[in-house]
């Protein structure tokens, strides 16, 4: 599909919606957006962690409101943009992989696969997140194949776990 609006730093700073909405700038990346974008999640949960220190409650809680955040910023600038879900808009991705961090063990093995795994199911889109990349629309339909691709990963970090002892 293409774009009415190119996606510019003109267009990202333009608004702050569209500056979240694109990761910062760093799904302005010509180069695989969706990746930079998820690794955009790093300094931000290394942040949060130290932000919301023991408090696991409410750091989730607030994952929780990111996602529904972004549900209206993915929407906004899909509609300004011209296009619902622009590889630029990678506030998804943080998201989802925000998630993921928050339940994957410490240490650069457990992270790295967290990484890997999730921009492969991400990018792979299995089944159901295929279908539900495809059905649902707007915001919501952007946000929510992340959060399945987020599911996977930690599914399947939970049996290599269990494997590994």
């Amino acid at each position: 599909m293409s774009t009415s609006v190119r996606p510019t730093w003109r267009f990202v700073l333009s608004h702050p919606v569209h500056f979240l909405s694109f990761g910062f700038g760093s799904g302005l990346s010509r180069i695989a957006p969706g990746t930079m974008g998820t690794l955009v999640a790093f300094p931000i949960f290394s942040y949060l962690k130290d932000w919301f220190g023991q408090s696991e409650l409410l750091f989730l809680i607030f994952i929780g409101q990111l996602f529904l955040l972004g549900i209206w910023l993915c929407g906004k600038t899909g509609r300004d943009i011209g296009e619902e879900d622009h590889s630029g808009i990678v506030f998804d991705e943080i998201v989802a992989f925000l998630l993921v961090l928050f339940f994957t063990p410490a240490g650069f093995f457990w992270q790295a696969s967290a990484f890997l795994l999730f921009r492969f199911f991400d990018i792979l889109k299995p089944p159901p997140i295929a279908y539900y990349d495809r059905m649902l629309r707007g915001g919501f339909g952007v946000m929510f194949d992340d959060l399945l691709a987020a599911f996977y990963a930690l599914l399947c970090l939970a049996l290599i776990k269990s494997f590994l002892g």
